[in-house]
């Protein structure tokens, strides 16, 4: 992704150095100190990427272990399909991707046909369909700042020019963002969050968001099982670590939400489908490949498409997108193709059969599959200690729980506030 206005990460990148700097204030014999500040309770949500539950067991996190003792920690059941960008989204609108128009990580919208979205899109066309909670919380008079969170540096409700220079008019953003750039290091990403508290009371933030991808990159490049993998964990509860220690400093009490994406699953040689020896290239185009296929026919060739993709076939399953089955709440949006096949979990599409050897790991499968799930934990004064959510509780949710830690007025959403009733305090 691009790097352009890291407005949070470098803009207050040199509070912290003129904090440190600054001469200690002196007091004249007998004039009492100013006393220190009673401060708020902020609402941090921080997500690290592709974090499976299980990850927890590896003894390497004691940090977030600590956090989940002490608070609330939960399996929690991503939004189908399993990606990065729908279920970020779906996190902070409370809408699976079918509702909220980010149905994928890569996608096409029959309105928009020179255009394509990538996880570098921050065209509000494309994001408009799902009010964010920085936004809800901004027009409620909720100040929020982001830290790389997906779409949270997109001006939503905007609309962007279809002529150079593709300026942006009108649409609300965080009061404070940054725009994802993986080299700004974990610890950068730390300290932008501990300055923007550091700053007097009328201009803080009430809530907060941080990201990581670590854990994701290495389950991707090294598989979840990975030794790799594990010292990602560890790297990111250090800095899960500091991020308590810049708080605790600062006398910041902060109802922490920790979440994840989805899971990991390994993938492998023997596990690939070629979607060329599926069906007949003449007939189709290939939207997006890999744990599922997305495809659309080649004029006049629905027929024959059909008949090859509605064959029983070992290790998949393809539907017309209006017979996706109804448990995936997924397939009725403009901007899924017309026909979807889901891999088996572990077996990966591909265009055609690889030519170099398939290792390391993927996500994307049946939001139901263990490997799929994904991390939730909740600590803070807000919260009720080993509060267990019901079996149902899916990452929706959280929107709901969100908006009363802030005390805003949540807009309509798929997220069912009685989930999470029973976790925050009366």
């Amino acid at each position: 992704m691009s790097a352009r206005r890291l407005s949070l990460a470098l803009a207050l990148s040199g509070s912290t150095l003129l904090g440190a700097c600054a001469p200690a204030q002196q007091h004249p014999a007998g004039v009492a100190a100013a006393p220190a500040e009673q401060r708020t309770p902020v609402t941090i949500l921080v997500s690290i990427d592709g974090f499976r539950p299980d990850y927890l067991t590896r003894g390497v996190s004691p940090n977030l272990n600590a956090l989940a003792a002490g608070g609330t920690e939960a399996s929690m059941r991503p939004s189908f399909p399993t990606k990065t960008f729908p279920n970020h989204w779906a996190i902070v609108t409370g809408d699976r991707p079918d509702r909220s128009g980010i149905v994928a990580n890569n996608m096409e919208d029959d309105s928009r046909p020179k255009d394509k979205f990538t996880m570098a899109s921050d065209d509000p066309y494309w994001w408009n369909e799902a009010e964010p909670i920085w936004i809800t919380a901004e027009k409620q008079g909720v100040r929020t700042a982001t830290m790389f969170w997906p779409g949270s540096n997109v001006a939503w409700g905007g609309n962007k020019a279809a002529e150079w220079p593709y300026r942006i008019s009108g649409g609300s953003r965080p009061s404070d963002w940054a725009q994802f750039n993986e080299a700004i290091s974990p610890t950068q990403r730390v300290n932008g969050v501990l300055d923007v508290l550091r700053r007097p009371a009328d201009i803080r933030p009430r809530f907060v968001t941080l990201y990581f991808d670590e854990v994701d990159t290495a389950g991707h490049i090294n598989g979840p099982a990975a030794p790799e993998t594990t010292q990602a964990v560890a790297d990111v509860d250090a800095h899960i670590g500091d991020l308590l220690a810049g708080l605790k400093a600062l006398g910041q009490p902060a109802n922490i939400v920790i979440v994840s994406d989805h899971g990991m699953a390994a993938k492998a040689n023997d596990r690939m489908l070629p979607i060329d020896k599926i069906a007949d290239p003449a007939d189709y185009r290939v939207v997006e490949a890999g744990p599922y296929a997305s495809l659309a026919a080649n004029p006049g060739r629905e027929k024959a498409l059909e008949a090859a993709l509605f064959k029983p076939r070992e290790h998949m399953q393809c539907w017309r997108k209006g017979e996706i089955p109804a448990r995936f709440h997924y397939g009725t949006h403009r901007r899924i193709p017309p026909y979807f096949c889901l891999a088996e979990t572990g077996w990966v599409f591909q265009n055609t059969t690889p030519t170099k050897p398939v290792t390391g790991g993927d996500h994307g499968w049946d939001d139901r599959a263990p490997e799929m799930q994904a991390l939730f934990i909740a600590n803070g004064p807000a919260f009720v200690s080993g509060f267990r959510p019901s079996a149902d509780f899916t990452n929706v949710d959280v929107y709901p729980l969100l908006a009363r830690l802030l005390g805003v007025t949540p807009v309509a959403s798929d997220g069912n506030p009685a989930v999470l009733q029973g976790l925050v305090k009366p």
